[in-house]
């Protein structure tokens, strides 16, 4: 298993405020590394929902698709989609929602449905895999739905379905070796994070809990991967603090379990 250790008296303590918010218009900046304006894609204000290819609305994440000129948005707060473009021109390349539908829909529908037929606000992240593969965050649906980089839906896989308050996955990273085998999914509902197999998509342990001291977490919400396997997470409300979780190596699950870093409930007899 991958060991982790919270590094110790590196997170600030929590401050007041709180997420921002509402979430209704948004654009992308297209920036140069030294802050020169370059373009951006739509206007504030202008979405006409989730079939417009002029406006985001909502974005909650962009990343870049290896081995493409391509960005994709978790298209997001306001939209009930997915949108790719291209990164020079600025140009919408496809969209598309739940299940791959090119047909995405605003209808509200009611949350915590891991078989909705849309996707349902916000989709809070789409995270690209070495392999051609998107990992997107259907928050409120309590589901991770994986598609091809075309828009093809692939499989979906469920984190706790009885949660409800904020939604399970609200963010993805992978771990740096070339097969990508770790997922890390953070989980502000239930305060932790998943770590699971990628390919055979198997849960394997959790970490964190509830709280303010070095390696519990506050509504955690984002993650990251360093070079070096390190795990970076963001927290919001009033959390407001980030952490870093340092790589200590594989070692045996029961090792973990033994120090007490991880529960059992995960083992199988």
């Amino acid at each position: 298993m991958a060991q982790f250790e919270a590094e110790r008296n590196r997170a600030p303590g929590a401050g007041e405020g709180g997420e921002a918010g509402p979430y209704h218009d948004s654009f992308i900046l297209k920036m140069s590394p030294d802050g020169k304006y370059l373009g951006q894609i739509g206007k504030a204000n202008a979405s006409k929902g989730s079939l417009d290819i002029e406006n985001v609305k909502g974005v909650a994440q962009i990343r870049f698709l290896p081995g493409t000129n391509e960005l994709v948005a978790a298209d997001g707060y306001g939209n009930h989609r997915v949108s790719v473009w291209d990164a020079t021109t600025l140009k919408n390349k496809r969209i598309w929602g739940a299940y791959g539908t090119k047909q995405p829909s605003d209808e509200t529908i009611a949350p915590y449905n891991p078989e909705a037929k849309q996707f349902q606000n916000p989709v809070h992240c789409a995270e690209p895999t070495n392999d051609g593969l998107l990992y997107v965050c259907d928050r409120m649906n309590n589901r991770v739905q994986i598609f091809k980089f075309d828009g093809t839906f692939v499989r979906q896989f469920v984190i706790q379905p009885n949660s409800k308050g904020d939604g399970t996955p609200w963010g993805i990273a992978f771990s740096k070796d070339p097969e990508q085998k770790f997922m890390f999914v953070i989980d502000v509902t239930n305060e932790k994070i998943h770590v699971y197999d990628r390919q055979s998509e198997k849960e394997l342990y959790t970490f964190g809990g509830g709280g303010r001291i070095a390696g519990q977490f506050y509504a955690v919400h984002n993650v990251a991967t360093d070079s070096k396997g390190n795990l970076y997470t963001t927290e919001t409300y009033r959390g407001q603090r980030v952490q870093k979780f340092v790589y200590k190596g594989l070692v045996p699950l029961s090792q973990l379990i033994k120090e007490g870093a991880v529960g059992n409930s995960l083992i199988n007899p």
